[in-house]
């Protein structure tokens, strides 16, 4: 029953929400709250800037978008600073229909969703309420009431400009039922919800000789025309299109460009003049955001068409590639699992991230820049240090190819190939291998996948094998050092002794029989070819640690094994070069004598409580690793 009182919590909290009043008391709120009377551009805007931005390396992230959207905060940038931001400031950039372009399955819907979601969480709060002549189906501007000669006063004295005409249902309304006073004309908040069709709306193109323009603007209602007498009287139109419902807020084009142009033309005057055209009328005042979404083809035979010019300089477009980055995609895919009835299923580590490698590779282009492979370049992408590169260079990679990420594997045919894979596969466990199988057997099922196409993704799968081929002896051999941070930081303790020793020219002392001794070059040579210093590099490298020690101990802290990436990476390697001959004859031992056994177990069990597998993924893990070893 606890369900049942959230329930009632949550009734009761929206009634404490609700406002009723004249409009003379809404002009009185309307002086304390200046926002009230926002934009439905403004709206949304202030909306994803409630949850919060920060800048990362020059580019603002907006955390609206945080749980849903991963990989594409440049986009995401560009539309909030491109359309939403001008669009809230009034300039011209709201007259135009947003149109969110990209590939199948790369995040429109999803972005277009949070949109209308959020519209509605934020119409219940303080700072995003809304307020709407009461009875109007239109929900309808209260300011509409102030007549046009009036408008630039009202202007001087509250600071808000008004757009748009009364409607005429509620022209009719005012000196009906008002007697004209517009003070006394009742004003209610109102809640944004798609279901109730409240300030959200969405059409979806059907067949052109069925569907009617009724859909967008409303139809006459014939059963009262008998008793209003004219098919002119407001009171005999339904006012129920979604161009009408959606006022105030957001109107969705689903497939925008698959419309027939009759549905099309309607836009115009809506997206320049913010009204449309319904039944015998005059133009009827709308303050809605239009926004679309279509992939590249329907776009590019749009263009081409002369027919629709007039509606090319009204359209502002925004690119929503695929995501690039192998660590955003692998989230993308773990949220799509959770979300799904395959939670319960363990997936091992790194079997996502290998799906990722695959997905991000088939969407990058290959670099012509020297020295630069597809593989280095999506390290970059992802945020990786790689040797002998920096950010200009990332910089002049994202500049090589403006429309990378429009085509691609999509994240739903990796989804329905890691559910082939676990139906196939008759235990409650995947790893990493079954994930690439299950890719690869698809690629003759996937009508899209040409045989070009398909000879590039075989080798991507191979590329892919090979990152993990590294990961997993990583994985193993970390998991065979015992108590492994504290023999990192022994051998790089050791490491920093004899590099201060070598760098300030003096002798370091054995700390068993108290004999000093020359730096030991061969310790530090043994860890610095880990990372390919050179004989002539590395007394800059040795002079550049101790540089880094010296920064951190004059703020106070403590350099430490996490403190220099290339030091840290050089003191793992020289760790697992150390252990590599005791995993190959553990793990490949086909009866593994009782030591050996011991200390399979210990493995397991720390890759168990430690790197998140479970016995089956854990046990598949060492024998692969086995076989990779005794290659």
């Amino acid at each position: 029953m606890d369900i049942l009182n959230k329930v009632k919590q949550a009734r009761e909290e929206e009634d404490q929400l609700k406002w009723e009043g004249t409009f003379a008391e809404y002009l009185d709120l309307l002086k304390e709250r200046k926002e009230v009377a926002q934009t439905s551009h403004s709206r949304v805007y202030h909306m994803i800037n409630s949850f919060g931005s920060t800048k990362e390396k020059g580019l603002t992230k907006y955390h609206f978008f945080d749980d849903a959207i991963y990989g594409l905060d440049e986009a995401i940038e560009r539309l909030v600073e491109e359309y939403f931001h001008p669009a809230a400031k009034r300039l011209d950039v709201r007259k135009r229909i947003l149109l969110l372009m990209g590939p199948v399955s790369g995040g429109k819907s999803t972005i277009v969703t949070m949109l209308k979601r959020g519209l509605e969480e934020y119409s219940r709060t303080e700072e995003g309420a809304v307020f709407a002549i009461k009875g109007c189906p239109m929900h309808e501007d209260p300011l509409h009431l102030i007549p046009n000669h009036l408008r630039e006063e009202f202007y001087e004295e509250f600071g808000i400009r008004i757009e748009g005409s009364l409607s005429p249902l509620n022209t009719m309304r005012l000196e009906q039922e008002y007697d004209g006073r517009i003070e006394n004309v009742l004003v209610e908040r109102i809640f944004f919800s798609e279901d109730k069709r409240v300030g959200i709306g969405t059409f979806t193109p059907s067949d052109p000789k069925s569907q009617d323009i009724a859909d967008l603007t409303g139809s006459i209602d014939f059963s009262t025309i008998a008793e209003f007498g004219s098919e002119s009287d407001p009171r005999a139109y339904r006012f129920d299109g979604e161009l009408n419902k959606a006022n105030r807020g957001i109107m969705e084009f689903q497939e925008m460009l698959k419309l027939d142009e009759k549905f099309l033309w309607h836009l115009l005057s809506l997206t320049q003049e913010g009204n449309f055209k319904a039944g015998r009328f005059a133009l009827i005042s709308a303050d809605e955001m239009i926004v679309a979404h279509t992939n590249e083809t329907e776009y590019r035979a749009f263009i081409s068409n002369k027919k629709n010019e007039a509606l090319h300089s009204r359209i502002i477009v925004i690119p929503i590639p695929y995501n690039l980055k192998v660590s955003q995609e692998e989230r993308i895919y773990d949220k799509m699992i959770r979300e799904s009835d395959m939670a319960h299923v363990h997936i091992a580590p790194h079997a996502l991230r290998v799906a990722a490698i695959f997905s991000v590779l088939t969407r990058l282009k290959a670099s012509k820049k020297q020295g630069i492979d597809i593989v280095k370049k999506m390290r970059l992408y992802d945020g990786e240090n790689v040797e002998g590169f920096n950010i200009n260079d990332l910089e002049e990679l994202k500049k090589e190819y403006p429309n990378e990420g429009m085509d691609g594997i999509d994240p739903r045919y990796v989804i329905n190939r890691i559910s082939s894979a676990i139906i196939r596969k008759e235990v409650p466990s995947i790893n990493a291998l079954d994930v690439l199988r299950s890719l690869k057997d698809g690629f003759d099922q996937h009508a899209s996948i040409t045989s070009e196409a398909k000879e590039a993704y075989l080798n991507y799968i191979s590329i892919a094998r090979k990152e993990y081929d590294e990961i997993a002896k990583k994985e193993v051999q970390k998991a065979f050092v015992y108590s492994y941070e504290e023999s990192a930081k022994t051998l790089m303790d050791n490491y920093l002794d004899n590099v201060e020793a070598f760098c300030n020219k003096h002798k370091i002392r054995d700390p068993l029989t108290g004999e000093e001794m020359n730096p030991d070059e061969k310790l530090m040579r043994s860890i610095e070819e880990q990372i390919g210093i050179s004989e002539n590099a590395k007394r800059a490298f040795r002079e550049e640690i101790l540089i880094r020690i010296s920064a951190y101990a004059r703020k106070g802290q403590r350099f430490n094994y996490q403190s220099h990436e290339r030091l840290r990476e050089a003191i793992q390697k020289k760790l697992f070069a150390d252990l590599k001959d005791v995993v190959k004859i553990t793990t490949s031992s086909a009866t593994p004598d009782e030591s050996q056994l011991k200390k399979i177990n210990e493995v397991v069990a720390r890759l168990i409580d430690d790197y998140g597998y479970n016995s089956v993924s854990a046990n598949e893990l060492l024998r692969y690793v086995g076989s990779l070893l005794n290659r």
